[in-house]
């Protein structure tokens, strides 16, 4: 499959990995699924993707990558994955015994799998602005360039020293305003409990009556419990 295609138009990066431990129908599957695609939505789909083979590709994809940026001084965010394929290996043969004293050959599949990312041009760079800003997300540059305006939007350290006594003086005289509430409170509970001491000892005392008077009733009512001389 590689001789179909002309390396020299697609001007990018490239990463192989050889006799990977995988048949070449099965790196196949998971290659199908990054091809021309964004970098972004390519590793997404390898992140996500179930199959074994995604975690080699994404290494090789990765490689490729890593190729693009620090030898041919690519943004990474531009990539996208230009080609990809995967070529059969050598075949490597073991032997497992079987019954009667035979043996069943196995063959184990290699295979030499090839990524190659180049750039996007400026009019697709312009289509996938468009499409993002149409769906509300942004890429990974303008999140960084968000984040650096922000930082440098923040106030200065000097600035925020002296608005900070400022905050201070604030604080002090809320902390003030809450202890002389606190003691007005205190003050506004204790004739309350004063008032209620006193309440409590009034009430002793018209019981102490109430039976002193009972007990004078019970007395006068009850004629052999007067005096035998006032009776005579």
């Amino acid at each position: 499959m590689s001789g179909l295609i002309d390396l020299d138009v697609i001007a990018g990066a490239k990463a192989t990995h050889k006799y990977a431990r995988l048949s070449a129908s099965k790196a196949r599957v998971v290659l199908n699924l990054i091809r021309d695609e964004d970098l972004a939505l390519a590793r997404d789909r390898l992140r996500f993707c179930e199959r074994g083979a995604a975690e080699v590709v994404s290494k090789v994809l990765e490689s490729a990558v890593a190729n693009a940026t620090n030898n041919e001084q690519l943004d990474a965010d531009e990539l996208y994955v230009a080609e990809c394929w995967a070529d059969e290996g050598p075949v490597l043969k073991r032997w497992r015994p079987r019954a009667r004293g035979r043996a069943t050959r196995i063959l184990k599949q290699t295979s030499h799998i090839t990524v190659i990312v180049a750039q996007l041009s400026p009019e697709e760079l312009e289509m996938r602005e468009a499409r993002l800003a149409a769906s509300g997300s942004q890429t990974a540059a303008a999140a960084r360039a968000a984040r650096v305006a922000a930082s440098r939007a923040t106030p200065d350290t000097d600035e925020a020293e002296e608005a900070a006594p400022d905050d201070i003086d604030a604080v002090v005289d809320e902390t003030a305003t809450d202890d002389a509430a606190a003691a007005g409170a205190e003050e506004a509970t204790e004739p309350a409990d004063e008032t209620g001491e006193i309440t409590a000892a009034a009430t002793d005392e018209i019981e102490a009556a109430d039976e002193n008077g009972e007990a004078s009733g019970d007395d006068a009512a009850d004629p052999e419990a007067a005096d035998p001389e006032e009776r005579n």
